[in-house]
């Protein structure tokens, strides 16, 4: 090898041995500096003496390590046995163990009640009810009674006067015949009386509007003799269909109908066997639960007579004293509509005979009220009728008229929105009303 090549290799290795070198002494210059490099040995130490940080030898006392003067004063805090160590720490004079302090222990939090059954309401009793509720039925129709006794005091009682006696009468939804027929009555009387003073007068109106009503009507619900299922002798539940058009407040009445008779003590069932609205169903269970009530329903579009079956059928078995059965509305020109409405009677009728079918009217609707009465009367045979709305704008003659269309009497009126604003129609109080 020649000495070129020799010089070739040798030269840079010599150049990395020497930078090696530079870059360790570096590197350990720093280490000193920052006190990073190696510890030195442990100092001798004389008998009886002890490193710092060593544990105490046996008989020893621990004394607290020396403190390197700062030029400053050492923070006030609490005495050893309260300051705050780490975990496992032991005390010198017990030589006991401390845990590790933590945070305060929050008391229990106190468990909340869980939540009871829906309290059941108590309903008010149903006697007297239209009677509490006088100055609100007085105050929809005095239009009525305060406008044939202010006729009727007149000093002259003229064919004019007459015609208008008839007029209010007719204004009021009494029907043309049953006004026509009033009016006669009353000036016959008026006549042979000779009366003018209010007193007088309003004694001979209130005689002949409490005969037009007919209180010998029976207005009683037929619910009463129902027995406990049929075990007892083949006795069951009464049923009572309800029917009526959308809008009349049908399911409502049903709801409160229920809540009239467990205020009379029955036990009730009730039937949704309106599977065409969506909220029906909903609003008869809601109805119910509020008084314990239980509610009989399937699915969304079910067959209505397929529900009211098993709603008596219910009945039958827990031994209810009536059975409540809500329909869907219709219109009384819908004929397949009304022909259903026949079958579910029908179905019903295979466990037990229909008590009651209750027709539901609005009354502000007057003369149209009367029309539907008359078809869904040929259908399903109406017993009673339930006017509503009665507080509104109704007009008070068309209990009059419907009881002498159909011949059927008004059993219930509906008098407001509140839950017991149902009230068993009573002809006398309802006739003092109108007079006010």
């Amino acid at each position: 090898m020649s000495s070129d090549t020799l010089l070739f290799f040798l030269v840079p290795l010599l150049f990395l041995i020497l930078a090696g070198a530079v870059a360790g002494v570096l590197v350990l210059g720093g280490r000193r500096r920052d006190g990073s490099g190696p510890a030195a040995p442990p100092a001798a130490t004389a008998p009886g003496e002890r490193r710092a940080g060593a544990p105490p030898a046996a008989g020893q006392v621990p004394t607290a390590p020396a403190r390197e003067p700062s030029g400053q004063e050492p923070p006030a805090g609490p005495g050893p046995r309260a300051a705050a160590e780490p975990s496992g720490v032991r005390v010198p004079d017990s030589g006991q163990e401390l845990p590790a302090a933590g945070p305060a222990a929050e008391p229990p939090a106190a468990a909340e009640p869980l939540p009871g059954p829906a309290a059941v309401e108590r309903p008010a009793p149903a006697p007297g009810r239209l009677v509490r509720l006088r100055a609100r039925l007085a105050r929809s129709n005095n239009a009525l009674g305060q406008g044939l006794l202010s006729l009727l005091t007149r000093d002259t009682l003229d064919a004019g006067t007459w015609d208008e006696i008839e007029e209010t009468l007719l204004l009021a939804d009494l029907g043309v015949e049953p006004a026509s027929e009033l009016v006669d009555r009353l000036r016959e009387r008026a006549g042979v009386l000779g009366v003018r003073d209010a007193e007088h007068v309003r004694e001979l109106l209130r005689a002949e509007l409490l005969a037009a009503v007919d209180p010998s009507l029976d207005r009683e619900l037929a619910v009463d003799g129902a027995g406990s299922g049929a075990g007892a002798g083949g006795r069951g539940p009464a049923v009572v269909l309800v029917v009526g058009v959308n809008g009349t407040g049908k399911t409502t009445t049903i709801g409160k109908l229920a809540r009239v008779l467990v205020a009379g003590d029955k036990r009730v069932v009730l039937g949704a066997a309106d599977t065409f609205r969506a909220a029906a169903a909903e609003q008869l269970c809601t109805w119910g639960e509020a008084v314990g009530v239980g509610t009989v329903r399937g699915p969304e579009g079910a067959d209505p007579a397929s529900v009211a079956f098993d709603a008596v059928r219910t009945g039958v078995e827990t031994g209810a004293d009536v059975v409540l059965v809500d329909t869907a509305g219709r219109l009384q020109n819908k004929v397949g509509l009304m022909d259903e409405l026949g079958k579910v009677k029908r179905v019903i009728e295979k466990q037990r005979p229909v008590a009651e079918v209750l027709l539901v009217l609005d009354a502000t609707t007057g003369q149209n009220g009367l029309r539907q009465a008359e078809v869904f009367s040929q259908v399903v045979q109406v017993t009673g009728i339930v006017l509503t709305k009665l507080d509104g704008t109704a007009k008070g003659g068309i209990v009059v008229a419907v009881q002498r269309r159909l011949g059927v009497p008004v059993k219930l009126v509906g008098l407001g929105e509140g839950p017991d604003d149902l009230a068993p129609f009573e002809p006398e109080a309802f006739v003092d009303a109108l007079l006010g």
